[in-house]
């Protein structure tokens, strides 16, 4: 990385438009100035001039929203842009999930093994780690810059409608929804794998029943907006458990656990428990991720390759597979389990940008999205197995809003020192106040601040570098979701 500043440049002249997408572009444009090949799973700008323009459009009219921290709890609105819209989203089934971390890697190894079951998919996860395309997939592949803009366009007189008759405008968020349900029926899809934003009950995505009904470890985070204990957030994220439906339950806190049973005894759903009906029999490290032997609902799946890191990915597969064979009625319509091979193979492709991911060797850098304690504590569990790092250097840039204490002490052991900085983000933590929280958790000795996340990503690669080329140094950046998508950007793969 150089000392002149395209990256810069392009953030200070993007002032009309939402920090967040400004730093998109930017990220993406220096990309192509180092000619970095993009990948299928993390789209940079559009090629074609006109299409790249018609995006920027609309990326603009959706800044003009309310963003995602900004909310007014309730489905009202769009139910009625559903309403309008003809219900897009009773036309097909789906898979609903929420929970506190794991959500969107196990989205994706859902939307695998659907995908490898030839059923054509639809995916709907959030926040995206580069292009706000990603957060809607067909087919195990982002949207095109060319079908977003088409469903936006769609949509937008509809959208206008609701906007008038409403207190308040649909949000960012609530547009995207619709674009997504719409997007689906459009295709049409076989199935929909939708993760919720935040909470449940009154989570826009909500306003489809789910077949059936994921729930992730939950965990403290939101908690000014859905409350501050384990029990009090099940009981907001349950709010996706719909009548007759199967609810798929990963490992909670027992009072967590408590909420979520009795809303399904409620609404006569069917629950399979993590650790009883379904779980992770055994694992191994394996290059490039593990090996493990998972017990579904219809039976034993030996020697499952899952190129991920981690626990934690074990156990998300685990909930993923028991998502499945309820979706194809195994364990109750059918007794006999999945095509071994078959879930073998999806298992096999499945991708989780920015979740423990390697971006560069010689120093190795990875990027992992975690932004709570909970996140944090799982993934230097991962990193400690699964890679032999003789010094690891921390590069963390968190939100305001997150509890960023929590967040450094799950990493304080596993870092030789940290370097603090801030992301492009209205939201960032500014890079000193992070500082002075790093301070008190590492020690002033283990501490540099760099402000702009070039400068931190340089000079925790360089701290990494102290060790010799193969003395094993490395170097971590965590702390957002954005902090990791600019990185990435920056960084570019392999």
């Amino acid at each position: 990385m150089s000392d002149s500043d395209p990256f810069d440049e392009i953030i200070a002249n993007e002032t009309d438009r939402d920090p967040d997408l400004a730093v998109i572009e930017a990220g993406s444009r220096t990309l192509r100035t180092q000619g970095s090949t993009p990948t299928s799973d993390v789209p940079t700008r559009p090629e074609d001039p006109e299409v790249d323009k018609a995006l920027r459009a609309v990326e603009a009219d959706l800044a003009t929203r309310w963003g995602e921290t900004k909310l007014e709890p309730s489905v009202s609105r769009i139910s009625a842009l559903m309403d309008v819209l003809g219900e897009p989203q009773r036309t097909y089934p789906s898979i609903h999930i929420t929970g506190t971390n794991g959500k969107t890697s196990t989205a994706r190894m859902i939307e695998a093994l659907l995908g490898a079951f030839e059923l054509r998919t639809g995916r709907y996860t959030s926040p995206h780690v580069q292009s706000v395309t990603e957060r809607i997939s067909l087919d195990g592949a982002p949207i095109s810059a060319e079908r977003f803009i088409e469903t936006y366009d769609d949509i937008k007189p509809y959208v206008e409608m609701v906007d008038a008759q409403q207190e308040y405008r649909l949000s960012f968020f609530e547009v995207l929804t619709g674009m997504a349900y719409a997007a689906f029926a459009d295709a049409p899809v076989d199935v929909a794998v939708v993760e919720v934003g935040m909470g449940g009950s009154w989570d826009a995505t909500n306003v489809i029943d789910g077949d059936v009904a994921v729930v992730m470890p939950i965990d403290l985070d939101h908690t000014d907006r859905l409350g501050e204990t384990p029990a009090e957030i099940a009981g907001e994220k349950g709010g996706i458990i719909k009548q007759d439906a199967t609810v798929i339950m990963a490992q909670q806190p027992v009072d967590a656990a408590q909420v979520l049973l009795k809303k399904a005894v409620e609404v006569d759903a069917t629950v399979a428990r993590e650790g009883l009906e379904f779980g992770v029999v055994g694992r191994q490290v394996a290059v490039g991720g593990q090996l493990v032997t998972l017990r579904g609902l219809g039976g034993e799946y030996p020697e499952v390759y899952l190129p991920l890191h981690g626990e934690h990915q074990a156990h998300n597969a685990a909930v993923a597979l028991a998502a499945v064979e309820a979706f194809f009625g195994v364990g109750s319509q059918r007794p006999e389990p999945l095509d071994i091979d078959t879930v073998r193979k999806a298992f096999a492709a499945v991708s989780s940008p920015g979740r423990l991911e390697v971006v560069r060797r010689s120093p190795t850098v990875v990027l992992d999205a975690a932004h709570n304690p909970a996140g944090a504590r799982v993934t230097a569990d991962a990193i400690g197995e699964a890679f032999d790092f003789s010094r690891l250097i921390g590069v963390v840039g968190a939100s305001g809003d997150k509890n960023v204490r929590g967040v450094l002490e799950a990493f304080e052991p596993i870092f030789a020192e940290v370097v603090v900085t801030q992301n492009s983000s209205h939201r960032a933590m500014d890079a000193d106040e992070l500082a002075a929280i790093a301070v008190e958790v590492f020690g002033d000795e283990r501490v540099q601040v760099e402000p702009r996340l070039p400068d931190a990503l340089e000079a925790a690669i360089t701290l990494a570098e102290e060790e010799g080329e193969f003395a094993g140094g490395g170097v971590l950046v965590t702390g957002s979701v954005i902090t990791v998508g600019e990185a990435r950007l920056l960084l570019g793969k392999g």
